[in-house]
């Protein structure tokens, strides 16, 4: 076959969206705090547009870092990013404000559900809408939008945030995300300090958010399993780099995140015991 001929076929071979540019990408980026500490090391990721993606690891693996890098929150903790790009539809937007980011439609949802406690449920709401210059009328709209998602917080919408329940601050905290009418939303860790059932009910209407208001979502969290069940695509980081990525159904039946975040392998459950060791023994390290 001609080098011509076999040109076209791999072209005719590439899948259309192996070819279509992400919505949000990350491109080998290094974070430094304080000048000498390196926290994360060549991390590389993309989010498409209409996407659900999740950034899995544990504790300290640098999930935080991750989502404060691409919304520029590092600078107010001494963090930087000293290597690398990151861009949003395309263009580079590592060294815009936060505020400027917020406006191009980068909303970070942060780790503790964040919100103004002092502030009443729908106060709260109402300040993510203070970058917007589209009218009250549309501001109204999406508030009246927010509330079909959440209809928890309309029955709670004069209640003042800091006397809520730790799901509804988590629900007020994704809503006030949507009104500033965001192209993607980063999560961090929305199941932290929640029952299980109320996780579930979160990540449902997450999932309908991004059906139906086509939001991507890059999704930082440490329940792999949940995470997993609702994303498309998913990284697997450890100590400041991507150890593993891949499609969210071939992630769920690799053996090595079963048994390592999942807690299973083919025997069944495993005990920490177990699987203590397994750092000296992850196949995808080498």
């Amino acid at each position: 076959m001609s080098q011509a001929a076999l040109a076209e076929r791999l072209r005719s071979d590439t899948p259309a969206a192996a070819t279509d540019k992400p919505l949000l990408a990350v491109n080998n980026i290094e974070v430094i705090y304080d000048h000498v500490i390196l926290v994360l090391k060549g991390v590389s990721l993309s989010v498409s547009k209409g996407g659900i993606v999740a950034l899995l690891g544990a504790n300290g693996a640098g999930k935080t870092t991750t989502l404060k890098a691409i919304s520029n929150l590092l600078r107010a903790e001494r963090g930087e990013v000293t290597k690398g790009s990151i861009e949003l539809e395309g263009e580079r937007v590592q060294d815009l404000t936060p505020n400027d980011l917020v406006r191009r439609g980068v909303i970070q949802v942060m780790e503790g559900r964040h919100c103004f406690e002092h502030l009443t449920i729908e106060e709260n709401l109402m300040t993510g809408a203070y970058t917007r210059g589209d009218g009250r009328a549309a501001i109204e709209r999406d508030l009246e939008m927010v509330y079909s998602y959440f209809p928890r917080l309309k029955e709670r919408r004069g209640s003042q945030a800091g006397y809520t329940s730790g799901g509804e601050q988590q629900m007020c905290a994704i809503g006030r995300a949507l009104m500033s009418r965001p192209k993607v939303v980063l999560l961090d860790e929305p199941s932290m300090g929640l029952a299980p059932q109320l996780v579930e009910q979160i990540f449902e209407i997450v999932k309908q958010i991004n059906e139906e208001e086509g939001v991507s979502i890059l999704l930082a969290e440490q329940n792999t399993n949940i995470a997993l069940k609702y994303a498309r695509y998913g990284y697997i980081l450890e100590n400041g780099r991507v150890v593993m990525d891949g499609e969210a159904a071939a992630l769920r039946e690799n053996e090595d995140v079963k048994e390592f975040y999942l807690g299973l392998s083919s025997t069944g459950r495993r005990s920490y015991r177990d699987v203590k060791h397994y750092k000296r023994r992850k196949r995808w390290l080498g």
